[in-house]
């Protein structure tokens, strides 16, 4: 996809990015996340097993760019005639799928590739009996630049960068300026020389009367993901040209007009223009309300991040979907997640420890004792400290299909004279089948609180092997560790999972959340004890409180800290905001990164408060960057929040 002509190796790079997507939409059609019938002809033997976030993100790619193309074809059913043009087209199976569906009566599909990309093309589809039967033969290949010509069909191979050329060939094949004409390039023009994709753009935009441009693209280069995609494709020597000079939605959209779109969408938009033809574009899920999430995040104040030092000490930290817990005075201990070890990227079998010795943090060893258990190496469970020395895990997945069994132990030394700067001992004791209902579940909640001068764990929502979203809840006593039925009155809260919770007065405070419809949620809900039992009530914040997920939360002297997390605002990033508990004030805090020489991606962190210093450690974080790698933050990192607490 995308081209532009430095030279045959970037031509090679940029080429090999449009088979990359290819195999991505055919593993995705594989999976029922599309339906093509078509695309598994035409990928052949190049089949891939992609991950799930990338069948999401293609998902969401094919539904926008098809969604567009058939309003196209809709609006423009009272013609006689319609093209459509699709700029560095691959071996994409568009054509195949609108000929299958009847959409063509009227219309004839132009692709543009470069020439070897095109000669491919048109030998599979010549020797694939499905595909040539639906083309048909017209006749005409060898002309030029035609390497295949059908009815309704013409593949031509063309450097889209020659635009002269262009020019020419379409004329040759056929393509009529005077008749309505949708152009599509999805990830194309970003691969060429700004001033190259410019004319392009402009040639369609002084030569079509009548035209719709529907561009795909990448945007916001500068925030942490940003830059891991950036690195990506500059490592495949196939560089992002569009993204210095137009960098988000509205310099897009100012590029047209002077000529004439959780965490991966926020970096890609579709941008639709016109030009002599109504009506207007019809929305895509026009009835549904999605935030948009455009305007920019008013800041009360930032916050520096500083590395603390460790460097290598910290490779074990390179995880995210960890749990960390102040298990002592200045001893965090770190379980699970998916990370690095040895290399490879993993489960993370090997706990760690961080110890503060005469001021600074440093890495201590765990020696992990396990009796009648191996540990699983789960990811997304919870860890509470229940006695100076004894913790409970609960919860946790092995795979997103397989929730970890049952909870467990930690044990470790009471004492603090047992712990040195070189590490710690840490027991694990089976409890399975203890509260198997509640212990089956994964990013979810397990929050202390008190009824009645007896301590329980408050688990809360997450989500399951069978229920994506979880909204029921549990009161472990934490001596027994059985389950006890507490009545709960007021207005029940909306399932979620990847929400925080922190206990507060003897109850617990729950901030944001992915909702069931994979919506942010930006509630805030505190359970307190009552007499008989505990009552829902809603924290009203104004403003009212920006919708996030995959946060973690902390409370300080009636303050409720919201650190990191993902939300729809495609301007900014989220750091940490302040909502004052007692007047219910919401004040949003930029992270400054600038001594940092890393992107520093806040979700699926965790993170450790010392009141006394008021610092706030951040462990680990990243995940997947849709098909751009794994990024993993390498060292721990402090915040001092002196500042922001006492002036908030």
């Amino acid at each position: 996809m995308g081209r532009g002509r430095p030279g045959a190796t970037r031509d090679a790079a940029v080429q090999s990015t449009g088979d990359s997507s290819a195999v991505s939409k055919c593993s995705a059609a594989a999976r029922g996340y599309v339906r093509d019938r078509f695309l598994g002809l035409l990928v052949g033997r190049r089949r891939r097993r992609r991950a799930p976030l990338i069948h999401r993100g293609y998902y969401i790619r094919t539904r926008a760019v098809d969604h567009c193309v058939q309003d196209f074809l809709l609006k423009t059913q009272s013609h006689s005639r319609t093209q459509i043009l699709s700029l560095g087209a691959g071996f994409d199976s568009l054509y195949f799928r609108l000929k299958d569906m009847g959409l063509l009566s009227h219309t004839v599909v132009y692709e543009v590739d470069f020439p070897n990309v095109a000669c491919q093309k048109a030998t599979l589809i010549k020797g694939i009996k499905e595909l040539s039967a639906l083309v048909g033969d017209a006749g005409g290949e060898g002309l030029g630049a035609i390497t295949f010509s059908g009815e309704d069909y013409k593949l031509l191979g063309v450097d889209l960068s020659e635009l002269s050329k262009l020019e020419k060939a379409l004329e040759k094949a056929g393509l009529d300026n005077e008749v309505p004409t949708l152009f599509l390039a999805e990830v194309v023009l970003t691969y060429m020389e700004n001033s190259r994709s410019d004319a392009l753009i402009q040639w369609a935009a002084e030569h079509f009367p009548q035209a719709c441009f529907v561009l795909y693209e990448q945007m916001h280069p500068e925030d942490p993901f940003g830059r891991v995609m950036q690195q990506h494709f500059s490592q495949l020597n196939s560089t992002l040209h569009s993204l210095a000079q137009y960098p988000d939605r509205e310099a897009q959209r100012r590029r047209f007009l002077q000529r004439e779109w959780h965490l991966k969408c926020s970096h890609y938009f579709v941008l639709t223009a016109a030009k002599g033809m109504k009506p207007s574009w019809t929305p895509l899920l026009s009835h549904m309300a999605v935030p948009c999430g455009d305007g920019p995040v008013r800041m009360a104040g930032s916050v520096t991040a500083s590395v603390c030092g460790m460097h290598s000490e910290a490779a074990g930290l390179r995880r995210y979907g960890h749990h960390s817990a102040l298990i002592k005075p200045n001893v965090i201990l770190t379980t699970g997640g998916f990370g690095e070890e040895d290399g490879q990227h993993c489960r993370m079998r090997n706990f760690h420890v961080l110890i503060k010795h005469e001021g600074c943090w440093k890495a201590g060893c765990v020696k992990k004792e396990n009796c009648g258990k191996r540990w699983d190496g789960r990811l997304y469970h919870t860890v509470s400290c229940l006695s100076n020395s004894l913790a409970l895990m609960v919860g946790g997945r092995t795979s997103p299909s397989s929730a970890a069994l049952g909870m467990l132990w930690l044990k470790f030394p009471e004492s603090c004279d047992a712990l040195d700067s070189d590490g710690i001992t840490v027991e694990l004791v089976d409890l399975q089948p203890v509260a198997e209902s509640a212990a089956l579940r994964w990013r979810h909640s397990a929050t202390e609180v008190t009824f009645r001068g007896e301590k329980y764990l408050f688990i809360y929502g997450g989500r399951s092997a069978m229920q994506p979203v979880l909204g029921d809840w549990y009161f472990l006593h934490t001596e027994e560790l059985s389950c006890t039925v507490i009545p709960v009155e007021g207005p029940v809260p909306e399932g979620r999972h990847s929400h925080s919770a922190c206990s507060w007065r003897g109850g617990v405070l729950i901030a944001g959340g992915l909702g069931a419809a994979e919506q942010p949620l930006g509630s805030v809900f505190f359970l307190r004890e009552i007499e008989h039992g505990f009552q829902w009530q809603t924290v009203e914040t104004h403003p009212p409180l920006i919708p996030r997920y995959s946060h973690t939360a902390h409370v300080h002297d009636e303050k409720l800290l919201l650190v990191g997390g993902v939300w729809f605002h495609s301007s900014s990033v989220p750091g940490l905001t302040v909502i004052d508990l007692m007047t219910g004030l919401c004040m949003d805090c930029m992270i400054s990164v600038e001594h940092l020489e890393w992107p520093l991606m806040l979700h699926n962190h965790s993170s450790v408060f010392l009141p006394n210093e008021k610092e706030l450690l951040l462990i680990g974080g990243g995940g997947n960057c849709f098909s751009f790698g794994t990024h993993l933050n390498p060292e721990p990192v402090s915040l001092s929040l002196s500042n922001i607490l006492t002036s908030h």
